[in-house]
């Protein structure tokens, strides 16, 4: 319920004092190629307003080498650490987290941390998949909240300039940080559960129907 900061920045070697922002491109080759070069262009941006910040990504073994490979080739933060895997004590270190949508918009709710969800897919899936929401949100924070309680950078606004201001109005707001991580510290209560018993109950409602 209350992550570890500063155990978990101990564990990654990252700075014990300042501001860490965590960008998880994503888990598929895809997500890697079409996120990665975004968010470290935002971070590289970010990078020159604040140049104490420390940047951290959490790779899957099979992407580390791209991800590091693109990180050398393209615009790039000068403060960047590139861990195998331990997503969960990266969002624990990171006051900030830009995250591409999916799974882990959830676990860093989960890990009460302000995030800017991000996605860029082709054009045309896109196109196919857009008259099919059936509601304004795509980040799965904001579903379960029911509001747009973190930023949605989609298609056209997943540029690196637009990711830099919304990571930047996180970390420049403290309150609205405060504000958030209260919110997510309720959702989590709310996902704690007895699913297994729950799903027993509906079961035999059914049954006994």
């Amino acid at each position: 319920m209350e992550p570890d900061k500063a155990g978990a920045r101990k564990a990654l070697g990252v700075p014990a004092d300042g501001e860490v922002i965590a960008l998880l491109p994503g888990s598929r080759a895809s997500e890697v190629e079409a996120m990665t070069p975004r968010f470290l262009a935002a971070a590289a941006l970010l990078q020159k307003q604040r140049p104490n910040a420390w940047f951290i990504i959490p790779a899957m073994p099979a992407l580390q080498a791209r991800i590091s490979q693109l990180a050398r080739t393209g615009p790039s933060p000068r403060h960047l650490t590139i861990v195998t895997g331990q997503s969960h004590a990266v969002l624990a270190a990171c006051d900030v987290a830009l995250v591409a949508s999916g799974t882990a918009t959830l676990e860093t709710a989960l890990f009460k941390r302000p995030m800017v969800i991000a996605y860029h897919t082709h054009w045309l899936t896109y196109a196919l998949m857009k008259p099919r929401q059936l509601q304004p949100w795509v980040g799965l924070p904001n579903i379960l909240c029911g509001d747009f309680v973190v930023p949605e950078l989609l298609q056209s606004n997943a540029k690196p300039e637009l990711l830099r201001g919304a990571i930047a109005a996180w970390l420049d707001s403290p309150d609205r940080m405060q504000a958030v991580q209260a919110k997510f510290r309720d959702l989590h209560q709310l996902l704690q559960r007895d699913t297994a018993q729950l799903a027993t109950d509906a079961i035999e409602k059914v049954l006994a129907s």
